[in-house]
Order: C-alpha cells, then sequence, then structure tokens
C-alpha cells in the first residue's frame, strides 16, 4: 500500500488524484487487479467525478453546501457539516487495473474532496492483484 500526503488550501475543494493514483499503480507492479483509493479522515472523501469542467466542481460543492449548511444548529458543533459530506460522498473509490492502467471513462477522474481545511491529509492506495 502507498501512502500519498497531500495539503489541501480551502475549507471545502476537490482536488484531482487521478494522476497520482496512476503512478502509484506503475509503481505497484500489478498489470491487472483493483485499484483502492481511500482516505482515513471523517472529513473528507473520495469520488469519481467529471474532471475536465472546473465550474461542475464548483457547482458540486455549491450544492453541497446548500443541503448540507456550515451554519445549521448541529448538536456536534463547528464542524458537523464537514462530517455529514463525507458521509455522503463516502472515503473511497474502487477502479478495475488493465495493462498498468486505472480503467476510468473518457470524462472520469478520481478526486479527493476536502470539506474541513485546510489540512494536512493523507491517501492510501492500494492495488491488489486479479
Amino acid at each position: 500500500m502507498q501512502i500519498i500526503e497531500i495539503k489541501t488550501n480551502h475549507k471545502s475543494e476537490m482536488i484531482d488524484i487521478s494522476e497520482t493514483v496512476k503512478e502509484a499503480v506503475i509503481k505497484s507492479g500489478i498489470k491487472n487487479g483493483l485499484c483502492n483509493v481511500f482516505t482515513p479522515h471523517t472529513t473528507a472523501g473520495v469520488i469519481l467525478f467529471e474532471n475536465v469542467d472546473p465550474n461542475l466542481q464548483r457547482d458540486y460543492l455549491g450544492h453541497l453546501h446548500k443541503l448540507v449548511p456550515q451554519n445549521a444548529n448541529f448538536a456536534h458543533g463547528s464542524n458537523a457539516d464537514a462530517h455529514i459530506k463525507s458521509g455522503i460522498v463516502g472515503s473511497s473509490v474502487t477502479v478495475p487495473v488493465v495493462d498498468a492502467r486505472i480503467q476510468l471513462g473518457e470524462w472520469q477522474g478520481i478526486f479527493y474532496c476536502e470539506f474541513d481545511g485546510p489540512r494536512e491529509r493523507k491517501i492510501y492506495i492500494k492495488v491488489i492483484n486479479e
């Protein structure tokens, strides 16, 4: 398993980590199997998302904010919204690996989603042989 460290810059943001994952797959030496990308943080997520138009990322984060506003009267306190957004998005994705390449759709990327930044975070990448 490879552990990647990432530094986020904003309260909420989406960071395309597809190239990092591609490099991790190559370094693993595994030609065919599965690649799991996981974050161990309860206020962040990992998602497959459209990777061409950055406006769509802003739209996604904006609508999550409308769905789960930061200033709602949560019992938990200051970052309850980040925990809830993380639960909605999820903490991992798994994609097939064929010929040492992750199999993403034409418009897909793997994104790290920050909901309680800025912070230093970790991403675990595990490639499993078929």
